[in-house]
């Protein structure tokens, strides 16, 4: 991917540019508002990341700048602000996504992936496959190998969630936001329970696991289990 990074903290912006650019993707970077809004308009990019708070032009006034002018590009939101009134100024301004500092590379690097996935396809699909594991969002049903899973509501949203982001490592607070829309750490097992819950029902009675544990850094929906390690 090809990224603008729009990020005044010296620190931050070379812990971001070196993670990223070794990941494989090129970031070009601004370390003002007015500069970032400056190559937003002259250059094509993959996706945005954009500080809040940021000299000369502040991060929302560029987002809204861009988007006047029908700028789409996907724009992640970097801000050490994380009431719930902040994201949703934030995301009523332009923003797609919302993450709040201090945050970990792989979730911003997953959050990216998950934003510009969503703007390359375009429409929203009604069924979400992972192998022989199906979820019909119309229809509210789950089958794997053509057998039916009875899901309760919120698992049927974690699975949901899951599938939406296969292939990526979905962290804890992904799922808090996402899923059970809370925007702190409740220091419950809840998303322990809720994941052992899931697993019981699409993978126990199947040969393939395919709900996965990273240790460390979260979950992982996907057919392939070479390399992670399984809870």
């Amino acid at each position: 991917m090809r990224i603008l990074l729009v990020e005044d903290d010296k620190e931050a912006a070379t812990y971001l540019v070196k993670g990223l650019t070794e990941s494989g993707h090129t970031v070009e970077h601004a370390a003002d508002g007015d500069t970032g809004l400056q190559l937003a308009m002259e250059n094509a990019y993959d996706a945005m990341i954009v500080d809040r708070m940021l000299p000369r032009r502040d991060g929302l006034s560029l987002i809204e700048e861009i988007r006047k002018s029908g700028n789409n590009t996907p724009v992640l939101i970097l801000s050490a602000l994380d009431n719930v009134d902040e994201r949703i100024t934030g995301l009523k301004a332009g923003g797609d996504d919302y993450l709040t500092k201090p945050y970990s590379l792989s979730e911003l690097t997953a959050r990216l992936f998950a934003l510009t996935r969503r703007a390359q396809s375009g429409t929203s699909e009604t069924v979400l496959r992972v192998g022989d594991l199906s979820l019909d969002l119309i229809k509210h049903k789950v089958t794997r190998a053509g057998e039916n899973i009875n899901l309760q509501p919120r698992e049927f949203r974690l699975l949901e969630y899951l599938m939406q982001h296969t292939g990526q490592v979905v962290t804890r607070s992904m799922l808090l936001e996402n899923v059970w829309d809370y925007h702190f750490d409740p220091q419950t097992n809840v998303i322990d329970v809720q994941i052992s819950r899931l697993r019981s029902k699409i993978d126990k009675d199947f040969d393939t696991p395919l709900l996965h544990t990273v240790r460390g850094a979260g979950y992982k929906l996907q057919e392939e289990s070479r390399g992670i390690s399984m809870s």
